[in-house]
C-alpha cells in the first residue's frame, strides 16, 4: 500500500520538498494588485527557502514566435486584451527585455534552476518533472504570479501526477484580486493553501 504523509509537516520535510517560483518577470510583479506586500512576503520566502536548503525552480514565460502559437491560446489572449484580431496582439515579455527580466530583489542564485515555459502548467513542454524525480521530490510548494493562471494549472497537474502541493497563499497574487482570492478558494478544495508562517512552523513541527 502507498505510504500517505498525512501531516502537512511530514510532507514539508526538506529532503523532498521543492519550491517553484512562478513567472516573477517585471511586467507581472508591477502589475500585481498587491505589488508591494506581494514583493515584500516573497523576499522573507525566498530567504527561508533558502535557509531550509530547499531545491528552488523559477519559471519564465518564453512567448512562442505566433506561427507557432496555439490558436485556442492565441484566442484567449485575444479576450484578455481585448483585441478583435490576432494581430493587433502586442509582443509579450520579449526575450532580453527588461519586462522579460526577474527583479533584482526576487533574483535567483547561481544554483538555482530557471526553466523557460510556454503554458500555463510547469509540467507541458519542459523538463520539470523529469528533474523533481531526480531530487526525489515529493512536496511542491508554489508562489509567483498569476494565481488564477498559472499557479492553479500547475497545482491542478501536480496534484494530478501524484506530488503533495501546498500553495503559499500570501506569496502568490495576481493583476485580479478577485480573481486571486476565488483561485485560492479553489485550489483548497484539492491541495493545500497555506501562509508562509503556518509552513514555516509546519516544517518546525516535522
Amino acid at each position: 500500500m502507498t505510504s500517505v504523509l498525512t501531516t502537512l509537516g511530514a510532507q514539508l520535510s526538506p529532503e523532498h520538498t521543492a519550491l517553484l517560483v512562478w513567472d516573477c518577470q517585471n511586467a507581472l510583479v508591477d502589475r500585481a494588485f498587491n505589488k508591494e506586500t506581494f514583493v515584500e512576503h516573497a523576499v522573507a520566502m525566498l530567504a527561508w527557502a533558502r535557509a531550509s536548503h530547499l531545491p528552488i525552480v523559477y519559471s519564465k514565460i518564453v512567448p512562442l514566435p505566433a506561427p507557432w502559437e496555439a490558436g485556442p491560446r492565441t484566442l484567449r489572449m485575444m479576450r484578455r486584451f481585448r483585441v478583435q484580431r490576432p494581430e493587433e496582439l502586442r509582443p509579450m515579455l520579449p526575450p532580453g527585455s527588461a519586462a522579460a527580466e526577474i527583479p533584482e530583489v526576487l533574483a535567483p542564485r547561481d544554483d538555482e534552476l530557471v526553466l523557460g515555459k510556454h503554458t500555463t502548467s510547469m509540467f507541458i513542454g519542459t523538463h520539470f518533472e523529469y528533474l523533481l524525480r531526480n531530487r526525489d521530490i515529493r512536496t511542491l510548494l508554489l508562489a509567483g504570479i498569476s494565481t488564477e493562471n498559472g499557479i492553479e494549472a500547475t497545482a491542478r497537474d501536480a496534484d494530478n501526477r501524484g506530488y503533495y502541493t501546498v500553495v503559499l497563499e500570501d506569496c502568490v497574487s495576481s493583476p485580479d484580486a478577485e480573481a486571486h482570492g476565488l483561485a485560492l478558494a479553489l485550489m483548497r478544495r484539492y491541495c493545500t493553501v497555506a501562509t508562509l508562517a503556518e509552513v514555516e512552523e509546519a516544517m518546525r513541527g516535522g
